[in-house]
Formats: structure tokens, sequence, C-alpha cells
């Protein structure tokens, strides 16, 4: 159980997540451990317990800050546009989930095990800021496409966001990936997550 201030137990929480971003830039999910994210921190890794009981926990509260940043970012375009053509919207959209690579690589991981090694209370904080980013989007395509009707919503949100999920794996391929590609016979073409994302909106919104 933690202790201390709200403010407190929030700015360690903080602090940890904000460890864990960082050695993700280099590391992978299987190569970061309690231990590593412990060692860099200002408190001892036992203290990591007293705030989340599993590393899962961690990155999927990691994950929720991913989807939080967005929805700010989507909030602050409809803040500033009053109108936008859909191709304009499918280019917004695209350009604000290219702008997060972090966001698209957590969404690449194992989800499912993520939210079963999670405690119920922390699975609902992040389905909390999910249901955030969904909710945003839909009223982005309500504001800016008012004549789209709710079947057509509905089914442009069920595809765009599983759509989403596979859009680092096939954008960001390492050399060991190429190299069994061209020995499988698959040619590689390369899309950067915003030609990816563009080109799948831009099919969806019927631009």
């Amino acid at each position: 159980m933690s202790r201390g201030s709200p403010a407190l137990t929030e700015a360690r929480k903080e602090e940890i997540i904000a460890a864990c971003a960082e050695l993700y830039e280099t590391m992978s999910f299987k190569e970061i451990t309690i231990k590593e994210i412990g060692a860099a921190t200002t408190f001892t890794r036992t203290s990591i317990y007293n705030y989340f009981e599993t590393k899962e926990e961690i990155f999927l509260a990691l994950l929720q800050r991913e989807y939080e940043h967005w929805v700010e970012a989507l909030n602050q375009v409809m803040a500033e546009k009053a109108v936008m053509p859909r191709d304009e919207l499918a280019k917004t959209l695209a350009r604000t989930l290219s702008d997060r690579p972090r966001l698209l690589r957590l969404l690449s991981m194992n989800l499912f095990e993520m939210e079963a090694n999670s405690r119920q209370e922390r699975l609902a904080e992040f389905k909390v800021a999910f249901g955030a980013s969904m909710d945003t989007v839909t009223a982005m395509v309500e504001k800016y496409i008012p004549e789209m009707d709710e079947k057509a919503r509905q089914q442009f949100l069920y595809s765009f966001f599983p759509f989403i999920y596979g859009i680092y794996p096939y954008t960001s391929v390492t050399e060991k990936q190429k190299a069994a590609m061209e020995q499988a016979g698959i040619p590689y073409v390369y899309q950067s997550a915003y030609d990816l994302t563009c080109s799948c909106l831009m099919k969806l919104l019927e631009v």
C-alpha cells in the first residue's frame, strides 16, 4: 500500500512511469525489469511495489499516459479548427499518431497479457484513457463530418482502432526482419507511420 499525500503518491508513480519510458527507448519489454526501473528512480526497487505490483502494470500506466497525450493533441486540434474537410481530417489523425512512436510501439505489444497481469483498479484506469481516445475521435468525426450517420461512425471506429495496433510492426522493420522477408520471397516496401495511417484513413473516410 502506498503512503503519503495523494500528490506525493502521484509524483512517485509518474517518476516510475517516466523511468520505464526512458528505458523503453533503448530496451525491449522483455529486457526491462522492476530492478532496472528501480535503478532509474530515486527510491528502492522494493518501494515500487507500493505503487505497481507488476511490470505489466507499469507498462499499462505508460500506455495510459500515451493515450492521454494523444487525446490532448486531438482536443487542441478541435479547439483550433472549426471546419476541416475529410482529407485534412485524415492527415491530421495520421500526423497525431505518427508523432507518437512510443504509443504505436506499446500498442504492438501483447496488450492481452499486460491487462491480465494488472490489478482491476489499474486496468479500469487504463480503460478510462482508452475510452477517452475513442470518444475524442468520435467527437472529431461528428464535428468535421456531421453528415456521417451513427452506423457509419461505428463502422469507422471499429475499423480504425484495431488498425492502430498494427502500424508499428509494419513501419518499423529491423534488418533481421528484412532479411527474413527476402529469404521468404516477400518484397519489402517501406511506408512511414504517417503514410500508412493516412492511406487507411482516406479509405475509411471515403475521401
